[in-house]
């Protein structure tokens, strides 16, 4: 398909006012869409928050009546599907628009195709591709969880300069400081769940939420789902994690009898035998990240300990590194940043350095795996 300089001049708008939503679209994918008619944009729209108008509902409330005859440039394919709204193919259609032009098709095996089709049947020019590379970078979390069954996960780590991310008796505050502490709320606020471990909450007592007023003053924002893996059930009711607005997940292998907070759901995962009789079993890890998916997590955030996190990492379920690098040296005697089993150079885990800044005395490193 041929587009002319205009068209992409259009779609790159679309491209961004999809953004607009990044801290609210949740279990929704991010999209925008612009209305052109006569070389001149006449709406614009983009999602805010699951079970609100679509982009391409808001575009044409924008418009009003002078979207009859107009093009319609969005950056995902516009639904087919009843959900908590109904299509937005089929409001193009009685909106009378004479073209629409999506960046990419629809992922979601409800759509893929069918919003498409059911413009193309009432006479409508359909095209799609234009700037689709730079549309995927909206919703990696998506496009994985429709393709894979599975979220995006990205695992946060903090370390001093040696590599060492707690002492040895488990002490880990603070090893970043303040700047970095408030840009990992950046990424706390873009996940729908974050993951943490039972040796987390109870040395360290957290409260694992997003606090910023950049992203909660937002009246569309709501907290990511806390999901606390707790196989050994030694979580107690009172832990400050539960204490706060948003939905928790306490995960094991069976039901506790303790009486946690209206907030916390206990979840129930398959457990993996431990490699001898001395260890305990532990959560089926990639079993809790299909849950996750099927409940509609699109991105996931790790912080946890060195154990949690190696074995994650071990199982390859991680897409994405980032490390906040502390100008500090806690020694030899302090935990490592992963519990890996790996003895031999052949056994090592590739990475690709995307990207590296100075954030605050620190420095954060963004990090790809090759295999993933």
């Amino acid at each position: 398909m041929s587009f002319t300089a205009q068209d992409s001049s259009y779609m790159a708008r679309a491209i961004q006012l999809a953004p607009r939503g990044w801290f609210t679209t949740r279990t929704n994918p991010r999209v925008g869409c612009v209305l052109v008619k006569d070389n001149i944009i006449i709406g614009e729209g983009w999602h805010e928050k699951p079970g609100f108008a679509h982009a391409e509902i808001n575009a044409l409330n924008h418009a009003g009546e002078s979207a009859k005859g107009a093009t319609a440039y969005v950056t995902l394919e516009p639904c087919a599907h009843h959900g908590k709204t109904g299509p937005c193919a089929e409001a193009l259609v009685e909106a009378g628009v004479a073209r629409v032009v999506a960046a990419m098709l629809d992922p979601n095996p409800l759509v893929a195709g069918k919003g498409m089709k059911i413009l193309e049947k009432a006479g409508i020019k359909t095209e799609y591709g234009l700037m689709q590379a730079q549309a995927e970078t909206l919703n990696p979390g998506f496009i994985k969880r429709m393709t894979k069954g599975l979220p995006r996960v990205i695992a946060k780590v903090g370390m001093s300069l040696d590599g060492r991310t707690a002492m040895a008796i488990g002490e880990s505050q603070w090893i970043t400081g303040a700047s970095a502490r408030r840009d990992v709320q950046r990424l706390r606020a873009e996940s729908g769940a974050i993951i943490t471990g039972s040796g987390t909450v109870v040395i360290d007592n957290p409260s694992m939420n997003v606090r910023e007023q950049a992203f909660t003053a937002n009246p569309h924002f709501t907290q990511p789902v806390r999901v606390i893996i707790d196989s050994q059930n030694i979580v107690e009711p009172d832990a400050k994690i539960f204490s706060h607005e948003g939905h928790c997940w306490l995960v094991s292998g069976h039901l506790s009898e303790k009486g946690y907070p209206a907030n916390v759901e206990q979840k129930t995962v398959a457990l993996l035998p431990g490699k001898d009789e001395v260890s305990h079993q532990k959560v089926d890890l990639k079993a809790l990240l299909i849950m996750l998916a099927e409940a509609g997590i699109n991105d996931v955030l790790i912080e946890a300990g060195s154990g949690l996190v190696g074995a994650f990492v071990a199982q390859e379920l991680v897409d994405e590194l980032v490390v906040y690098m502390a100008p500090k040296l806690m020694g030899s005697a302090a935990r490592p940043m992963f519990q890996l089993p790996l003895e031999t150079m052949q056994q090592n885990i590739e990475l690709t350095l995307n990207d590296i800044r100075q954030i605050g005395n620190d420095l954060r490193l963004n990090y790809y795996f090759k295999k993933a």
